[in-house]
């Protein structure tokens, strides 16, 4: 076929040459882009031998031929410790085994988009070469497509492997019996499979031994799987295409009519289209990152995954350091500063209110904390980390205003109020230290009414006792105007600083300038979560459901989609899978259509979902947006 455009595009070329003589002012051209992927002419030995014993495997293509990234798109199953050299010389495909084929044994080289013509790399695609070390070519096979289990999206070029080896441990400990890779769209076939039992898996093989690694994402199959095949009849039609005149127009009609139909037999293997969710767990390695001190008074230490207990931290002597002799007078400074822990304990910040410490340039901790061995589990470690201050080179002249500016210091506070101020959202006033005292009638808040500032009752609520976040509490009504004062002094640090004053003003916007949107569920389950999205698949807000519906107040006039996911163990948030536990990730459902919400109207939505297959679920607009971080 491709010879024979060749032929045709010679005699038009010729054609081109000519017509370029009598109009010299026109160049040439250039022929049109070949589309067509190399053909496969001869394949030594052939495809389907049996009692397979050579070194070595030929492909004889039709025209000149380059390969793409061997190692990520050529796949050999059942997977090798050494994986064969594949070689493009020419218009022969090479592939030479390094290590000993399995006797009895179906072997499938899966080439996937690697082979491509030489000149615009156009790749020759599911090009399959199978053999067998035995009697016969095995050939059940199971099928299925491979989802992301946070975001619904198909996940593409994901190992996907079968175990003979049905105990847990496999999975981690050998590698798998039969592979494939999963193609652009999250589709998988795993081709030549021998008669028997196997377990299931998909594999983010980082590490490329075909064996899971903890940190690896994976998904499994529930039950076992028992492939097999059956001769189905299928009925086809032949059609015939007529071309005829319209006498009104005489416009070309073309018609497709039946001519006849026929009934043949095919072969379907089962199980196919099999669902698989893929997902991370939440197993992380903990360890100790760094420790950093930008400022003397205060230092932190960062690790690498939430703690569920604090470390131990002890400052250590300088005799338990250097040796320097006495230190009698020592204190250890540790019991007289502040301890920031972040919400998840995997930064701790240490505000130190000791003098001398303060002054010290070099701090040695000793910290005892778990972490992580190879197996996931966790055990104890003692290190010794050094906290250091390094002083900004500055002239002198800018080292005066930095040491003026050091002794003048205001307590800087921040608050969220502005013109811009939703209804829904809290004041906030943030400091940029732990507050030592704070005097709550210092805190004023005032409705605008005409000309007129009507004092307003708040309440004042710390997020901790290092109140560097603050709630001012409220009943704010819409379209309505507020004046935010704090009055100087009204915080004062640990190190003894006040605030200035501040002052900020509030205007809310009218309720007829919001939407608000009303989720019922047709199929009510008291375990859903429904979470509203923006057209980022980013989740803007959450509500449990409800007999009467979760109702979404106060939104802004745009675009929205719906998702829920069912809570099963309660915690108020989407939970991913574990392996060892068996525990599946929690399933999550899409709402079909997008919600276009308009200013001052209410809008009501049923949510079926268990209507739909939830893989299929999921709006256009959002597949393949992977915001699982923001979540």
């Amino acid at each position: 076929m491709k010879l024979q455009q060749y032929i045709v595009f010679g005699g038009i070329l010729t054609t081109l040459l000519f017509a370029s003589c009598a109009n010299r002012g026109q160049g040439p051209q250039g022929g049109p882009r070949d589309s067509i992927p190399p053909v496969v002419m001869k394949e030594t030995p052939l495809n389907g031998t049996l009692n397979f014993t050579g070194k070595e495997i030929v492909v004889q293509f039709d025209e000149y031929i380059q390969l793409d990234d061997v190692q990520k798109n050529v796949l050999i199953s059942p997977p090798q410790q050494t994986p064969p050299e594949v070689k493009a010389i020419g218009k022969k495909l090479s592939v030479v085994f390094q290590e000993d084929l399995i006797d009895s044994t179906t072997y499938t080289l899966d080439f996937g988009p690697a082979i491509c013509d030489y000149n615009e790399k156009v790749p020759l695609e599911g090009y399959v070469f199978s053999f067998s070390t035995g009697d016969v070519i095995d050939s059940l096979a199971i099928s299925g497509k491979l989802y992301d289990a946070a975001t619904l999206n198909p996940m593409p070029f994901v190992i996907v492997g079968i175990h003979r080896n049905l105990s847990d441990s496999a999975l981690s400990t050998i590698p798998f019996t039969r592979i494939t890779r999963t193609d652009s769209e999250g589709n998988f076939i795993i081709h030549n499979i021998h008669a028997g039992t196997y377990r299931l898996y998909a594999l983010n093989d980082i590490s490329r031994d075909y064996i899971y690694q903890p940190g690896e994402a994976l998904a499994y199959a529930d039950s076992l799987i028992v492939p097999s095949c059956r001769i189905e009849e299928h009925t086809d039609t032949i059609w015939k295409d007529t071309l005829g005149i319209d006498l009104l127009t005489g416009d070309t009609l073309f018609t497709r009519l039946v001519d006849s139909t026929y009934t043949h037999q095919v072969t379907h293997s089962y199980p196919e289209s099999l669902i698989m969710r893929c997902f991370e767990e939440s197993k992380q390695r903990r360890y100790f990152q760094r420790v950093f001190r930008e400022e003397q008074h205060v230092f932190s230490l960062v690790f690498s995954a939430p703690q569920d207990t604090l470390p131990i931290i002890r400052a250590l002597r300088p005799s338990e350091v250097d040796s320097l002799g006495n230190d009698s007078s020592w204190v250890d400074f540790l019991q007289h500063s502040m301890l920031q822990a972040s919400l998840n304990k995997d930064t701790l910040t240490f505000w130190l209110t000791d003098s001398l410490a303060i002054g010290m340039d070099s701090i040695y901790l000793q910290m005892q904390y778990k972490v992580t061995d190879s197996l996931y589990n966790l055990v104890d470690k003692i290190d010794t980390v050094l906290a250091v201050y390094r002083h900004p080179r500055l002239s002198e002249k800018a080292r005066e205003t930095y040491e003026r500016n050091k002794r003048n210091r205001k307590l800087e506070l921040k608050t969220n109020a502005s013109s811009k101020f939703e209804i829904y959202d809290t004041i906030q006033v943030l400091s940029a230290f732990p507050i030592d005292s704070l005097n709550d009638d210092m805190f004023h808040l005032w409705q605008k009414v005409d000309t007129i500032l009507k004092p307003m009752a708040v309440k004042i609520e710390k997020k901790d006792s290092m109140a560097m976040e603050v709630y001012i509490m409220a009943k704010l009504l819409p379209e309505a105007s507020y004046q935010l004062k704090i009055d100087s002094a009204a915080c004062i640090d640990i190190y003894g600083t006040s605030n200035d004053s501040i002052e900020a003003t509030l205007k809310l916007k009218s309720k007829e300038e919001y939407s608000s949107l009303t989720v019922k569920l047709e199929s009510f389950d008291s375990l859903a979560r429904i979470q509203l999205l923006n057209d980022k698949d980013v989740v803007i807000r959450e509500l449990p459901a409800t007999n009467d519906g979760a109702k979404f107040e106060y939104l802004a006039p745009t675009t929205y989609y719906l998702r829920l996911y069912i809570d099963l163990d309660g915690d108020g948030k989407w939970t991913t899978g574990d392996w060892l536990l068996k525990r599946q990730p929690e399933p999550i459902y899409y709402f079909p259509k997008k919600l276009k919400l308009r200013a001052n109207w209410d809008f009501e939505e049923n949510f079926d979902h268990l209507a739909i297959p939830r893989t299929n679920s999921k709006p256009k607009a959002l597949v393949g947006k992977d915001n699982k971080k923001k979540r």
